[in-house]
């Protein structure tokens, strides 16, 4: 993100802290207003407002910094203070060891999310062409990891929000991956049916859950994270909807809660899906569930589950 959106109040320039030392104190005085545990982010900003590394603040901590890069970090602690994620304050957050652009248009994208890539890059041959639509790509940071590691599949990722779309099409663009973006809800936004893969990390947190009114998360797109009263309306939408959108034998991947596992599973087996099974991330939570489209199309009633 520009820094433009996080600006504060200039201050005076004898106030404006001229060393390294100052500039640590004063910032983790504003960040403690608001995060409990200040350091490693006021380490973080520091570093990313010095364009250097939290390495370098340690091993030169007497160093002087310019005026500009002090009213930027400072102004980088007040608005983190404020609950705005770090990766919304530098404006990149990195995934699958790629860096992507984040704005507060865009989910920030999360580690375990990266189980969803290895997912999907195991449920289809690694030789070969494959269709694969991504529902609700956000920053795009999912399909353009899949494309980097396949780019012989050809990829659509859709999502409601234009503002999103223009950051994914430009994190493509960054990392030299051609995917077809297509603005609107859901399969809506597709072309054409018969897919190999279909995945999404949908919003799937209750809408009374008091996580969304926590750090951080209180400032990202809500119909990013809002899942409904219980978490599963996207997700039973996307089961039921799918099999008119894969060929025999497809697959369908969809990211949950640590608590969903089980309702998801349900909803896949209602839906007619075979080989319905969960995957686990690397801290042991259900993370991922899946199910392969036998062919048959009936239609169903996402009450069903």
């Amino acid at each position: 993100m520009h820094k433009a959106h996080f600006t504060a109040p200039r201050t005076s320039l004898s106030a404006v802290p001229g060393s390294l030392p100052t500039l640590l104190r004063v910032g983790r005085e504003i960040l403690e207003r608001g995060v409990p545990e200040a350091r490693p982010d006021l380490e973080l900003l520091a570093a990313a407002a010095l364009s250097t590394g939290r390495a370098s603040l340690r091993a030169w901590p007497a160093q002087r910094i310019s005026r500009d890069a002090a009213e930027c970090c400072l102004a980088w602690c007040r608005a983190r203070a404020a609950g705005w994620p770090f990766a919304y304050l530098v404006g990149r957050r990195e995934f699958w060891s790629l860096e992507f652009q984040v704005t507060p248009d865009t989910l920030v994208p999360r580690p375990e999310t990266e189980h969803l890539v290895d997912v999907c890059l195991e449920a289809l041959p690694r030789h070969g062409g494959a269709r694969i639509a991504e529902l609700g790509t956000g920053c795009g940071a999912v399909a353009i990891a899949l494309a980097w590691e396949r780019p012989h599949w050809r990829i659509q990722a859709t999502e409601l929000s234009s503002r999103a779309l223009a950051v994914a099409r430009r994190n493509a663009e960054r990392h030299g991956q051609r995917l077809f973006f297509r603005r609107g809800d859901w399969f809506r936004a597709l072309t054409g049916k018969d897919f190999d893969l279909l995945l999404s990390n949908p919003p799937y947190i209750a809408s009374d859950d008091p996580c969304l009114r926590r750090d951080g998360l209180r400032r990202e797109p809500r119909i990013a994270l809002d899942g409904g009263p219980d978490g599963m309306r996207a997700i039973r939408h996307i089961v039921f909807r799918a099999p008119a959108f894969l060929r025999p034998g497809g697959r369908l991947c969809l990211e949950h809660g640590a608590t969903q596992g089980r309702a998801t599973r349900d909803c896949l087996r209602r839906a007619g899906f075979r080989r319905v099974r969960t995957a686990f991330d690397l801290i042991g939570q259900p993370r991922i569930s899946m199910g392969v489209h036998p062919g048959r199309r009936r239609p169903l009633h996402t009450a069903a589950c």
